[in-house]
Formats: C-alpha cells, sequence, structure tokens
C-alpha cells in the first residue's frame, strides 16, 4: 500500500530497478522477492502501436475482462446458455459490466474527446500513445503499478486527472518523476537512489 516516490539523477538505476522488478534484466547480486500472486503493472515507455481502437487498446489492459467477454461471445454463438450464466457471474466478479465506461472516463480525463475513441491507436501522434500506454496501464488491476515519468506529454488538467487516479490506487506506487509538484501529494515515501549500486530498500 506504499506510494513510493524514486528520484535521483540521471543514471543512477531508477529504470534499471523497474527492469529488474519486471524481470526484463537479472539482479547481479542480492535477492529480489516478489509475492507469486502479486499482479504487476507498468507504463511502456516504447509508443503505443496498434491498430486497435483507443478504447479497445485501454481495455486490453485487464486481460481477464477481455478473457470473459470472448468466452462470452463464444457461449452466445454456441447457444450455450448454462456456459453464459457461468461467464456473466465471472464478469460481474471482475467489476466487468462498467469496463467500458471506466475505461471511457479514464480516457476523457487524460484529454480524449469522445469522437475520438474508435480511432485506431496508430492514427495519433507519439504524445497522445503514450498517454494510452498511461491509460492502459491505469487500466490493468494490479498489487503493485511502475510509473516512469507517467507526467510526460500530460497537460495540466490530465496531470490532475492522474493524480487523482493514483491517490485513490489501494495497491503499492512505485513512481519515478522529476516533478516534486505533481507527486508530492502522492507519495508516503521517497528513495534516494544516489548509484545503482547504492542499496535503495
Amino acid at each position: 500500500g506504499q506510494h513510493i516516490g524514486i528520484i535521483g539523477a540521471n543514471g543512477s538505476g531508477k529504470s534499471s530497478l523497474f527492469k529488474l522488478l519486471m524481470g526484463k534484466i537479472s539482479a547481479d547480486a542480492g535477492e529480489l522477492f516478489i509475492p507469486q500472486d502479486w499482479r504487476v503493472a507498468h507504463m511502456a515507455q516504447e509508443l503505443a502501436n496498434s491498430e486497435s481502437s483507443v478504447v479497445d487498446f485501454v481495455l486490453d489492459g485487464d486481460p481477464q475482462i477481455r478473457q470473459i467477454e470472448r468466452a462470452i461471445e463464444k457461449a452466445l454463438a454456441d447457444e450455450d446458455h448454462d456456459r453464459l450464466a457461468l461467464e456473466y457471474e465471472k464478469l460481474d466478479n471482475a467489476n466487468g459490466f462498467d469496463a467500458h465506461y471506466r475505461a471511457e472516463q479514464l480516457l476523457h480525463g487524460l484529454g480524449f474527446d469522445q469522437s475520438e475513441l474508435d480511432r485506431r491507436v496508430n492514427s495519433f501522434s507519439g504524445g497522445w500513445r503514450i498517454r494510452l500506454n498511461l491509460a492502459q496501464a491505469l487500466m490493468s488491476p494490479s498489487d503493485l503499478m511502475l510509473l516512469d515519468e507517467p507526467t510526460n506529454h500530460l497537460d495540466v488538467d490530465a496531470k490532475e486527472e492522474l493524480q487523482r487516479a493514483l491517490k485513490a490506487y489501494r495497491g503499492s506506487i512505485l513512481l519515478i518523476s522529476h516533478e516534486p509538484e505533481f507527486y508530492r501529494d502522492i507519495v508516503t515515501d521517497t528513495w534516494n537512489c544516489e548509484s545503482w549500486t547504492t542499496k535503495v530498500f
């Protein structure tokens, strides 16, 4: 439940720490333990690349709901009413009935107009596609969220929406940001990463 801001000079290892937590690199020394049942969400730094619609791309952040939706479509096609009832129950337990609404509200908060929600992701410029990465991460059910400079390409209104979402987030957050005025009201603790060889926890 801690919301931790990670600060430090460029090259001190902040982004490498995130790569370690995501399993993209291994530790040279020491131990890393993450509970097996933890769900980890992160904001991708690469430009979103998809022919999906904006709202579908954000909904893909919740793979459980997407899996249930596909199962419902198959049950409908097969006219399997018992299976359909079971999948609808799963959707209810996963808070999936309002998933589309939540995705749209999230996108509105990040500056997308209603008329843009059916546009293809790849039709947007780079800055807006970075916003879509952020929206997808926020849509993902998680116990730990990793955010590396999430305010890049955000205007004032979008930053306020992000602050609101992070304050309400009940899991643990690791947040890298060079904007203390943004994260001051969000974080409960701050880690100063002085160098990659410095023990930060």
